[in-house]
């Protein structure tokens, strides 16, 4: 089928992205509004979806800076333009790539905070009296201790986890799967989780979902930011489940573990995304160094 009005190139763009990338159907949707609003710009400039060039890519950009868009959202936006790029080449829209010598904006400004080992020791140790803490503390302590996002860790099921062998199964994004392995401490946080406080949640049923609502059901983004937030007021500290992933990268990798280990365990499909967090951690060592080095000053 010969796609020419723009109409038709982002309906099967969808189709190409959920079904044959296998994306989910939130990063679809974002992949969408990205694709609408640089179709309306080449719309007001009276330039076709189907024919666009770098130098309408490179002043979509420039527009998007001015309105104040931050360079992690810039990145976004021209991650959604590669991805179309790509789409129409396969489609023979267009010969050739006109993304292809476009760098992505810097985000050095956007690099991970991490929290230091004692800041991360005194927020997994803290107690709460709470009905739902052995859930949210065992939650707390996954994510640091294998580095999942947010979005995996609420999508665990039970039988995702394999206590004797100290691993879990993760699907990320994409719909990849991957083995993350797990600390003596997330394992036993889990298991008294699970004899505890589960099936009081269950209330006599079943269900495939690790962690539970109050309801008995799967877990949401939204209840276990709240969750968070809790932990955070108690101890003062700003936390985010990001905060807590970057944790784990930056320690492991200061702690003298290989990029390439780190970038499989964190579900980076390019190794260019972990890099970042060397970064963190030269940065880290070098604050140590003139904070207790007695000639650094």
């Amino acid at each position: 089928m010969l796609l020419t009005g723009s109409v038709d190139i982002i309906k099967a763009f969808v189709s190409y992205l959920a079904v044959e990338r296998g994306l989910s159907a939130n990063t679809v949707q974002s992949y969408v509004l990205d694709i609408r609003g640089f179709n309306s710009f080449l719309s007001s400039r009276g330039v076709e979806l189907a024919s666009f060039t770098r130098e309408d890519i490179v002043n979509y950009m420039a527009r998007r800076k001015a309105d104040g868009y931050s360079a992690a959202g810039c990145a976004r936006l021209l991650s959604s333009i590669k991805g179309l790029s790509r789409f129409l080449i396969i489609e023979r829209i267009l010969s050739e790539d006109p993304t292809e010598a476009l760098k992505t904006p810097k985000q050095w400004e956007r690099l991970p905070k991490a929290l230091d080992a004692p800041d991360i020791r005194r927020l997994l140790d803290t107690k709460l009296d709470n009905r739902n803490f052995l859930r949210d503390s065992a939650m707390l302590e996954l994510l640091y201790a294998s580095g999942l996002r947010v979005s995996e860790i609420i999508g665990l099921g039970v039988d995702a986890i394999h206590f004797d062998a100290g691993f879990l199964r993760v699907t990320g994004k994409g719909s990849k799967e991957r083995v993350v392995p797990m600390n003596h401490r997330a394992i036993d946080k889990i298991k008294t989780y699970m004899s505890e406080l589960r099936p009081a949640l269950l209330k006599g049923r079943q269900s495939p979902h690790l962690f539970l609502t109050n309801r008995g059901r799967a877990m949401t983004r939204q209840r276990f930011w709240q969750a968070l937030k809790v932990f955070g007021r108690t101890t003062g500290l700003a936390i985010t489940p990001h905060t807590l992933r970057h944790s784990f990268a930056t320690h492991l990798l200061e702690g003298g573990a290989d990029l390439r280990s780190v970038q499989k365990m964190l579900g980076h499909s390019d190794i260019a995304t972990t890099q970042i967090y060397t970064k963190v951690s030269r940065d880290r060592i070098k604050k140590v160094y003139l904070e207790h080095h007695p000639r650094a000053k």
